[in-house]
């Protein structure tokens, strides 16, 4: 292991406590659409999918194909979970001490929209903290789990890609992570990885843990 000398931080179930209750919202648009979603099953198969796809792929199970339908669900969606976020979140447990500690280089690296990242930092009061360094897959252009968003951080971080560690929850953050030839910690359960990425990872349980790495 190479030392550390940035990190890179995924938003949504990473630093902020967004990823449970943006997926039950999708969960309850699925259900409106009359899909016969059940809640866990639903939040294993689009945790870490950018929510277009999400939008895409639940408009076309309801068969609902008709031109710009799958558009205007995402929309549907992004203001229900805009206007939940705004009736209550929450930073994940430690993500505030580990900002303010941290004296390595380090940004945020995102599938969502920069809007969105910056409304749930804002509300939960992490965003002074990060101030601009945040990079959005809508902006590179590239979605985890490709590593082209992670390499587009470590160059803006001026951090060789081996150098850096990456902190995420979800399966395509990891897979992106590993993908750029990262040192990658991760709040997934390692149940939830696949074999071969098991021991690929550092699978930790909260980010208090990191203070031993750095």
């Amino acid at each position: 292991m190479q030392p550390i000398e940035a990190v890179i931080f995924d938003a949504d179930g990473t630093l902020v406590d967004s990823e449970t209750p943006g997926l039950d919202v999708l969960h309850e648009q699925a259900l409106a659409l009359g899909l016969s979603w059940e809640r866990e099953a639903l939040h294993d198969r689009f945790r870490g999918v950018r929510m277009a796809e999400c939008a895409a792929s639940l408009a076309a199970e309801a068969g609902r194909h008709e031109p710009g339908f799958a558009d205007a669900f995402l929309q549907q969606i992004r203001a229900a979970m805009a206007e939940r976020f705004r009736r209550g979140l929450s930073p994940m447990a430690g993500a505030e001490a580990l900002l303010r500690r941290l004296t390595l280089p380090f940004c945020i690296a995102t599938n969502g929209p920069r809007e969105k990242v910056e409304l749930t930092l804002g509300l939960t009061g992490l965003l002074p903290l990060v101030q601009q360094r945040l990079y959005s897959a809508y902006e590179v252009g590239s979605f985890k789990p490709e590593p082209g968003l992670f390499l587009h951080a470590a160059a803006g971080l001026g951090v060789a890609p081996a150098r850096c560690a990456v902190v995420e929850d979800s399966l395509p953050g990891v897979e992106a992570g590993l993908a750029a030839g990262m040192q990658v910690f991760t709040l997934l359960p390692r149940q939830q990885a696949p074999l071969a990425l098991q021991d690929r990872a550092i699978f930790i349980r909260e980010l208090a843990e990191l203070e031993r790495y750095f």
